[in-house]
């Protein structure tokens, strides 16, 4: 009985201890593209966040908007996963994509995922990576359920 109460009472201290307890650096926050000139009117929805924001041309600003729907999106640099025509609510088209890096350094890529037609299947992943600092021009496949963006870029529907 004795050696319960002193192991509890150790747990216990232990637990207490501000030595003891356990504590993990949360992740950095994910900052946002820039939002200039050139991203105005550009929508981004960074990891983690609970919804879109809309640059004004200096900052960005909540979409009150429940389905958002464009034509441009900025990524943040990690992957930011938007869904396309093969769902419901779609946030993009299928189309003539350009992604321009906002930075010099920085490397544009989509990995797009698309419905088959008539299953409840997806396809194996199509990725399409640039050169860093240069443009990447890409076809948003017909039908696609989901696309992760990656890269600090700007992403344009050719009309």
């Amino acid at each position: 009985m004795l050696r319960y109460v002193v192991v509890g009472a150790l747990v216990t201290a232990f637990a207490l201890s501000p030595n003891a307890v356990a504590s993990a650096d949360p992740a950095a926050p994910q900052a946002d593209p820039p939002c200039t000139a050139e991203t105005k009117d550009a929508l981004t929805w960074p990891a983690g966040a609970t919804a879109p924001s809309v640059c004004d041309g200096t900052t960005w600003q909540p979409v009150t908007d429940p389905y958002p729907m464009s034509d441009e999106w900025a990524s943040p640099g990690p992957a930011m996963t938007l869904h396309g025509q093969g769902r419901r609510n779609p946030m993009l088209e299928s189309g003539r994509w350009t992604a321009t890096p906002l930075t010099p350094e920085t490397t544009c890529g989509a990995t797009q995922f698309a419905v088959i037609s008539g299953t409840p299947t997806l396809t194996p992943p199509q990725t399409d990576r640039g050169e860093p600092g240069q443009p990447l021009s890409l076809e948003m496949v017909p039908r696609l359920f989901t696309v992760e963006l990656t890269g600090n870029c700007l992403w344009r529907r050719s009309p």
